[in-house]
């Protein structure tokens, strides 16, 4: 694996730190800013809506443009605003620069995924892919813990400091070795683009990513609520099962980028089967056996981020067609899950009053992409001119 996809990796690390670590600053932003804690967490919406409206917008705009410029300029964007962020004292600044951070990660997420399949052969191409959405599950294990204790003992601006200072070394290597192959993406046609990724395949691969994504966020949101209030355990243990599930998705992703080609082949199926039942078990098991409790946060993790991953190479594999629009779409279906699944989960615990039914929302949506799954692969396996009827 080339050392620049790793080096896009680590980018992807720092965005991926700056996305969580909200959840555990939101105190501390809302008491020096003086705002209350509903319009700081606001903050992580802002990013979300973000993230789901630049990756699209930017990958259009940046399709021409040599890589390297493109890369260096959503990087350099990204440490800015982070920088902007750390010393302002206004929080409508605040807001803004988050939903600048957003757009600019989104952009450089499509054009990276676009870049790391570039620099490998097809059969490393799930492989690439793996490497950068490791970016984000080390994010959870490491980074997003590590922001939560920086912002407890330096502050909240400290955290941010930090993530622009890790950028830093992977937007040197950006300016180094970066592809800047402009000359032979002057033929790239957004509108080409944009009608192969309406095909029925990839609004299929997009659903499926999206719901399960919407399933793995929709418990993960409540997880330090199921930890301390359903399985009982102590606050202590929140960051450790924080970790377990982070450690689980890490697993996950490198099991799918060194197995997954981009099909939907059995073992895919599987694993969509098994992914309802593990969320109905986790919500079930919190108050019986805090063990088995724990047991399933970790299990969960590594199924939901490994079928993820394995969507999204299913998207780049069947939007081959769209190489600058595919991995934006991609980020889209992603971050739709990931705002909607909470916001869907708040709705049902709000209104049974049962922080249970968090998981049980995500084995409603688990079971939707495995309904979902089931129809597409029997209508693939039609007979060409069988009638639909």
């Amino acid at each position: 694996m080339p050392l620049f996809v790793h080096v896009l990796g680590l980018a992807v690390f720092a965005q991926g730190t700056s996305e969580f670590m909200l959840s555990g600053l939101v105190p501390g932003i809302a008491r020096d800013l003086r705002v209350s804690v509903g319009a700081a967490a606001s903050l992580t919406s802002a990013y979300a809506i973000g993230m789901m409206a630049g990756a699209p917008v930017m990958a259009a705009l940046s399709a021409r443009w040599p890589r390297r410029r493109a890369l260096a300029g959503f990087l350099t964007a990204f440490v800015v605003v982070h920088a902007v962020g750390a010393v302002t004292a206004d929080f409508a600044v605040l807001f803004a620069t988050r939903v600048v951070a957003a757009i600019a990660n989104a952009g450089f997420l499509a054009v990276a995924m676009s870049a790391a399949a570039s620099l490998v052969p097809p059969a490393k191409r799930a492989r690439a892919t793996a490497v950068l959405l490791s970016g984000v599950t080390l994010s959870c294990v490491a980074g997003v813990p590590a922001g939560a204790w920086l912002g407890h003992w330096s502050g909240w601006r400290a955290a941010f400091w930090a993530v622009a200072v890790l950028c830093l070394p992977a937007l040197a290597f950006v300016f180094r070795s970066a592809p800047a192959d402009a000359a032979h993406r002057r033929d790239v046609s957004v509108r080409r683009e944009v009608r192969a990724l309406r095909t029925r395949p990839v609004r299929v691969a997009l659903v499926l990513a999206a719901a399960v994504n919407g399933a793995t966020f929709a418990t993960f949101a409540y997880l330090a609520v199921l930890t301390t209030d359903v399985a009982r355990l102590p606050e202590g243990a929140v960051p450790a099962l924080l970790a377990g599930f982070g450690a689980g998705a890490f697993a996950g992703v490198t099991v799918a980028g060194r197995t997954g080609d981009g099909r939907l082949r059995r073992g895919v199926v599987v694993s969509l089967c098994v992914l309802p039942l593990g969320w109905a078990a986790l919500a079930s098991a919190g108050a019986r056996s805090a063990a088995l409790f724990a047991v399933l946060v970790v299990v969960q993790g590594g199924l939901s981020f490994g079928v993820g991953a394995t969507l999204v190479n299913r998207v780049m594999h069947v939007a081959s067609d769209a190489p600058s629009m595919g991995g934006s779409f991609a980020t889209v279906a992603l971050n739709a899950g990931a705002f909607l699944g909470p916001l869907l989960a708040g709705a049902v615990t709000g209104t049974t009053g049962d922080h249970r039914d968090a998981a049980w929302v995500s084995a409603a949506l688990a079971a939707t992409a495995l309904a979902v799954a089931a129809v597409a692969r029997s209508g693939a396996a039609r007979p060409v001119g069988t009638d639909a009827a």
